[in-house]
């Protein structure tokens, strides 16, 4: 239960995408996450790697259009540098990607395959 809590605080660390607006300082954790998969995304689940639960999506209710990108903001004070991700596109289906390296990441693009059927994630 206690993990669960710490799972949920630190998710609830994550800001909104930029369409929050505001001003903030930037967080070495910061990306760019770019949706080249045809297909609209709705849902972004961000959480430390050591987490057991997602917590909540991160772009709120937005959704991220496919050939859009959308920056995903992180509070200052949040220092692990491995991260999990999730996406949930509009027809339900997800795909994930763990242990993501955020201190050396700026930017994300997802691209589907549809000869494999998969989702594949590019970092920059």
């Amino acid at each position: 239960m206690r993990r669960r809590r710490l799972a949920i605080l630190a998710t609830a660390m994550l800001l909104s995408p930029l369409a929050a607006g505001g001003a903030q300082a930037q967080s070495r954790l910061d990306f760019s996450l770019a949706n080249s998969t045809g297909y609209e995304i709705n849902e972004v689940y961000v959480s430390p790697t050591s987490a057991d639960a997602w917590g909540s999506d991160v772009l709120g209710q937005d959704t991220l259009p496919a050939g859009r990108a959308t920056g995903i903001r992180f509070n200052p004070a949040a220092s692990t540098c491995r991260w999990d991700m999730k996406v949930v596109y509009a027809d339900g289906d997800t795909s994930e990607w763990r242990n993501l390296d955020l201190c050396r990441i700026s930017r994300i693009t997802l691209f589907w395959n549809r000869q494999a059927g998969t989702t594949r994630a590019v970092t920059e």
